[in-house]
């Protein structure tokens, strides 16, 4: 242990938070949380000689420490998860390969949505939270959370499920409506992805109005709600990075003097294109507040026309996010990264070009898909590049006409930054596009006909599992669930399942 971890070990708080391990290259080579910031690093130190080969290993490469401290363990949980995302630690794999990564599953598209836990996440349209690799730390922190935003755990539980879980208030209410349940849920998803503070100020002013309305019931149940909410400061687990002190994250501030920005990019904005041949076109906008993924923040756009020319469609998706509206609403971001290379950064740049807004500081760079460069217009991008933080970096510039090609080694912090925020802009893209080519499939069987307006077409699609399934049914089998006269238009409009 080197004379500058032993002074940093002195200084560690004994707070809840979030600890990062680094190599003497700087490298974040582990990342871990702590109720107690001050004995879980410590514990690192002592008796290593006890500790596993792996740990071992870790322990000798450590040549630096530093830490985020969070206002409780339930904030450190998300924390953690996001970090390691970020970052990918070489010893969180190596010291995790044999534990498997846990997601919070709830499909909020079901009636009566329910909430489990998954270590397989499918494309099935559900919401998955995480991952998560304290398992326990996840469930207990459910658990609590459940006090506030009552669930169910399975399917079928509102019929079948536990009266004594309704009484003490762990499942919803018998009169609470299906739309009142997945606001609940929504809540819950809002607040394990980073939105606690905007919660909790959401249930003060419906608990005052509550009360100056004289519905004490429901006052005094909100009340309840935000005394649990309180009380999570002193359970166990989760996230947020309102509480990350950005002062620490390495890879904005290296990305900050490699672009020569003037202040540290706070908000940080990634846009991506989907489509399959020019068909239903989106484009995504995912926002990364202080170096995390901000996902209430997230958002997606239907082009208004289907082209296969994403150079246009990108102009069209900037135009529109740098509208006036959309300005006064969301505010503009410090930095934008624009997923493709030298043509859909021109297009960005011209469509913001051709606006008039204050651009003040806006700077807009490009990630090329083949090398993962990081592409930026030496007139119009807004920064001012550092070579020699290039070189401290280990990396590389490569000048081309209007453009300069930046290529760090795929271990820098600042290229796992850019690859997680296009990472999720194309996630993002892609689900939205998928879930319109399901609908778009849905609507050409079923849209224009007579009496099948959408809550038919759900019944339908529902009770026969797909539009395949729909036709294969008989007369009868549609009847008894629209009745004899409505299935008959229905059959007659469908394909047939054995062409002649």
């Amino acid at each position: 242990m080197n004379e500058k971890i032993k002074l940093k070990l002195k200084e560690l708080p004994r707070s809840p938070g979030v600890y990062f391990h680094k190599s003497k290259s700087g490298e974040i080579i582990y990342v871990g949380k702590a109720a107690v910031l001050k004995n879980r690093v410590r514990q690192y130190f002592q008796r290593v000689e006890d500790k596993g080969i792996k740990t071992q290993a870790l322990v000798r490469e450590i040549a630096d420490v530093d830490w985020v401290e969070t206002d409780s363990e339930i904030d450190a949980l998300f924390l953690e998860s996001e970090m390691v995302k970020r970052y990918m630690p070489r010893y969180n794999i190596l010291l995790r390969d044999d534990k498997s990564q846990l997601f919070v599953r709830i499909n909020i598209k079901d009636e009566w949505p329910f909430v489990s836990f998954t270590r397989n996440p499918a494309d099935d349209g559900a919401e998955y939270i995480g991952p998560y690799y304290s398992g326990w730390a996840v469930k207990k922190a459910l658990r609590y959370l459940r006090k506030t935003f009552p669930y169910y755990t399975k399917s079928g539980e509102r019929q079948s499920g536990s009266l004594l879980d309704m009484h003490i208030g762990l499942s919803p209410r018998k009169d609470m409506s299906s739309q009142e349940y997945k606001k609940s849920l929504k809540r819950l998803v809002r607040y394990i992805t980073g939105g606690q503070k905007r919660i909790i100020r959401e249930l003060e002013k419906q608990m005052n109005r509550a009360a100056k309305s004289q519905d004490f019931e429901q006052a005094a149940d909100l009340r309840n709600k935000l005394r649990n909410l309180g009380e999570l400061n002193q359970r166990i687990m989760f996230g947020d990075k309102e509480f990350l002190d950005i002062s620490k994250d390495v890879a904005l501030y290296d990305l900050k003097e490699m672009l020569g920005l003037k202040k540290t990019p706070v908000r940080i904005e990634g846009f991506d294109i989907s489509h399959m041949s020019g068909t239903n076109v989106v484009a995504s906008m995912v926002v990364f507040s202080n170096g995390a993924s901000d996902r209430a923040e997230y958002r997606k756009f239907k082009t208004r026309q289907d082209k296969n020319d994403d150079f246009a469609n990108m102009a069209e998706t900037i135009s529109r996010r740098f509208s006036s509206k959309n300005i006064k609403a969301w505010g503009s971001p410090d930095l934008v990264i624009i997923d493709g290379g030298k043509g859909q950064l021109d297009a960005a740049l011209t469509a913001i070009e051709s606006l008039e807004f204050d651009k003040g500081d806006l700077v807009v760079v490009g990630l090329a898909k083949k090398n993962e460069e990081i592409v930026v217009d030496f007139a119009r991008s807004g920064v001012q590049i550092d070579k020699q933080k290039v070189q401290q970096l280990a990396g590389m510039t490569t000048a081309t006409n209007r453009f300069v090609n930046i290529d760090l080694p795929d271990n820098s912090h600042v290229v796992k930054l850019f690859q997680r925020v296009r990472d999720e802009s194309h996630r993002f893209a892609v689900s939205y596009h998928s879930s319109l080519k399901c609908k778009g499939q849905t609507a050409s069987v079923l849209d224009g006909i007579p009496g099948v307006g959408p809550a038919t077409r759900k019944k339908l699609i529902k009770h026969f599992g797909s539009t395949k399934g729909l036709i294969a049914a008989t007369e009868e089998d549609i009847g008894e669930l629209v009745g004899k006269t409505k299935a008959q238009t229905i059959k007659a409009r469908l394909p047939t399942n054995n062409p002649s």
